[in-house]
């Protein structure tokens, strides 16, 4: 699938290339969109949504503010 670094946590197949086709390969650049964006990516669903939030708060990160 994706060869290219990254440091996003483990997610589905769908999540992961939801994530990849939209540009997105690091937890900082999730911190510069809302999370509704993310959430209306095809192949985004509540479980990856929960993995993502974790992941950015383990990292001092968060989706940004509307």
């Amino acid at each position: 699938m994706e060869t290219g670094e990254t440091d996003l946590p483990k997610l589905a197949v769908p999540a992961r290339r939801a994530l990849a086709g939209a540009g997105y390969t690091h937890l900082e650049q999730l911190s510069q969109v809302a999370e509704s964006e993310v959430l209306a990516l095809h192949g985004m669903g509540p479980n990856a949504m929960t993995v993502l939030r974790n992941a950015l708060k383990e990292h001092g990160l968060s989706f940004r503010d509307r």
